[in-house]
């Protein structure tokens, strides 16, 4: 297994059952999907953003686990035709994790996960791929993985760790005090500080001063991102495009935040890039979708 990769990234694989339906369904209410019907596709947070990652031309590792099924093979084929070194994705007696993704006409979404062979990634079986994390430039974690595995991953990083909070759940003193880069979108920038969801553009800047690093990027959907890197505060806008799907386009954006800081741009120029490529993400179905060349953002 190669000893080294610019991005290592700790998360989950999963297969996606995406349903397009007309809008996302009230309590109680029965849909019928549209005309985009039902599709199965590779999924799960940390794959999504390795695929990425890789598409946008870093060597890119993904660690977590899938079962030992056909939905963990199809992942694993995935994964490797998308470039990403998959020797430390790890096979479990579980199933391989699944997620159910309702998508609404304007491509926004709502997803249930069951996390299966996700949920057994633990600090024993990243011990195995130390020097993987030790030698990454940047490792980026999200959280359909048990927290203290994350922990251990970041205890184990020697580069950057950048950190998105989602699903969200209480990053724990072990974890907060290893993140360098916090990336939530508004409700887990709200959970975090325990305020309401910010509805503007500036009340996010003033929220996001309130998160528990130093180093926050908030995405904002078609409000671009907002950057707090020790005290300097920057809006970073998006450009107009028209979304047919936004499933994924978060993780694409922690992914081109990744590569930017692993190719050595500063958090802003970074997360210039970053909107960028989320611009792009949301004009194709599916979470794992063509990207440019990382210069061309």
């Amino acid at each position: 297994m190669p000893a080294v990769a610019e991005v290592v990234v700790v998360g989950s694989a999963s297969v996606d059952l995406s349903l397009g339906v007309a809008q996302l369904p009230q309590p109680g209410q029965t849909l019928l999907v549209d005309e985009r019907g039902l599709a199965r596709r590779p999924g799960g947070k940390g794959a999504n953003q390795a695929v990425a990652a890789a598409r946008l031309g870093a060597s890119t590792c993904l660690l977590g686990r899938v079962g030992d099924d056909e939905d963990g093979e199809l992942l694993v084929t995935a994964l490797s035709e998308a470039g990403v070194q998959v020797d430390g994705l790890g096979r479990d007696a579980s199933p391989t994790g699944l997620a159910v993704l309702l998508v609404d006409a304007g491509g926004e979404n709502s997803i249930v996960v069951a996390p299966g062979a996700n949920a057994t990634l633990t600090g024993m079986h990243l011990d195995e791929h130390a020097a993987l994390l030790a030698g990454a430039r940047v490792v980026l974690l999200s959280m359909e993985v048990p927290r203290a595995a994350l922990e251990h991953a970041a205890g184990l990083a020697h580069g950057l760790v950048v950190l998105n909070p989602a699903p969200f759940a209480p990053l724990g003193p072990g974890l907060q005090e290893r993140v360098d880069v916090l990336v939530p979108n508004r409700g887990e920038l709200a959970a975090l500080t325990g305020a309401p969801v910010p509805e503007t553009v500036e009340e996010a800047v003033e929220l996001a001063g309130a998160a528990p690093c130093d180093r926050v990027v908030v995405t904002l959907g078609a409000d671009g991102a907002v950057v707090v890197d020790r005290g300097r505060v920057e809006r970073v806008p998006a450009p107009r495009v028209r979304a047919v799907d936004a499933v994924g386009a978060g993780d694409t954006f922690c992914a081109a935040l990744a590569v930017g800081l692993a190719r050595g741009l500063d958090l802003v120029a970074a997360t210039r890039k970053a909107v960028a490529a989320g611009a792009v993400a949301v004009t194709s179905a599916g979470a794992q979708v063509p990207l440019p060349g990382f210069a061309d953002l």
